[in-house]
């Protein structure tokens, strides 16, 4: 597995999974996209985007649009999808990133610390209010510092392993010949012309 950046021809598949996934898509841009990658089938399993807010205030960056197919989930996928984006902010020279989630206590185990709402920038206030809009209210804003990113060893060793719908909660299905419809006391089988 590995993270890239999005190309142009991943924009239609992004798009479906986004819009599959409810996540937002406004001011959609490829080129604001990561994309986990298994290698040896080139199976495209995560992805997430680098928002930059550009303001009278200064510019922000905001981690938005994670998301992680579901055969490909509890992997490190994700994980490694926030690191990749937390770099590329360091490379922009940005030392904090914002995210606005639902899902807040996943992201403080990267170093990700809660916010009030009055300590979010007052140029990202509005920015707060329309993905809570977006999401029922139930949003939590998060702020990293960006050398105090860490990944945590149990998910940096998931990822190197990762292959799709390894680990799924669910119990592997046996299928039976009865469950296409065929008996099989009365089937004839392979190359058997009934002659």
């Amino acid at each position: 597995m590995y993270v890239r950046d999005a190309k142009n021809r991943d924009e239609a598949w992004l798009l479906d999974h986004i819009e599959a996934m409810g996540l937002d898509e406004r001011s959609f841009r490829s080129r604001d996209y990561v994309i986990a990658v298994e290698e040896g089938s080139n199976t495209r399993a995560g992805f997430g985007r680098l928002r930059i807010h550009k303001t009278d205030d200064g510019e922000f960056v905001e981690l938005t649009g994670i998301g992680v197919l579901e055969s490909w989930r509890k992997q490190g996928v994700g994980a490694h999808v926030i690191e990749r984006l937390v770099e590329k902010a360091g490379d922009a020279d940005f030392d904090e990133v914002y995210c606005f989630t639902p899902t807040a206590t996943y992201l403080t185990q990267f170093g990700f610390e809660t916010l009030d709402d009055d300590e979010v920038p007052d140029a990202l206030a509005e920015r707060l209010d329309v993905v809570r809009g977006d999401s029922d209210g139930d949003v939590t804003p998060l702020r990293l510092a960006r050398e105090a990113f860490v990944m945590p060893d149990r998910l940096r060793e998931r990822f190197k392993v990762a292959s799709e719908g390894q680990q799924t909660d669910e119990p592997a299905i046996e299928e039976t010949a009865e469950d296409f419809g065929i008996d099989p006391d009365e089937v004839t089988y392979k190359y058997d012309t009934g002659r």
